[in-house]
């Protein structure tokens, strides 16, 4: 018998009942990256990075879930973006940037999940409505609001990860057709 989905596990180690349905999400999506783009085996190049129907890539939604939770991460600690963080926005869809293959890609995502994870367990209750500037418009958001954002965010990725690589994998086995 497979075991129950995160929310469905009861609460987690540190982390606090108010922002246990985030923390239960990002496990989800943690559990999902692995299972969509590395088994039965790790999706190919061609496949990773094919774009169905003119969809995003696998490739590039991996690569977004890392790149859009250290962004989101750094609006809820207060901070602006890095040079570093833009360059690598503008990379998110380049099936050129490092790294490019299944496993790289699905190790990153999922570190940027374990991260969000920490951060959920470090945040002190407290601080959740505390206000928080996101781009450079500074709209207003809060910490709370940006913590949620991170879990049905990537969840929304981690999704079309999900059907995507099902798609791809099926052209693959049908000889692209």
């Amino acid at each position: 018998m497979t075991a129950p989905e995160p929310w469905l596990r009861g609460p987690l180690p540190g982390v606090p009942r108010e922002l246990l349905p985030a923390a239960h999400a990002l496990s989800q999506a943690a559990e999902d990256i692995p299972r969509a783009v590395l088994s039965p085996a790790p999706l190919a190049s061609e496949l990773l990075w094919a774009r169905p129907g003119g969809a995003a890539s696998v490739g590039f939604h991996l690569r977004h879930v890392a790149g859009s939770i250290d962004r989101l991460l750094t609006y809820a600690a207060g901070g602006a973006l890095t040079d570093a963080q833009r360059t690598f926005l503008g990379a998110e869809g380049s099936a050129d940037a490092d790294p490019s293959d299944a496993e790289g890609l699905a190790r990153l995502a999922t570190a940027a999940v374990e991260r969000a994870m920490a951060t959920i367990r470090d945040t002190p209750v407290e601080r959740l409505y505390e206000p928080r500037a996101v781009g450079r418009l500074a709209l207003p958001s809060s910490v709370f609001g940006l913590l949620f954002h991170v879990a049905e965010h990537t969840q929304r990725h981690v999704g079309q990860i999900v059907t995507t690589a099902k798609v791809v994998r099926g052209m693959g086995a049908a000889g692209g057709r």
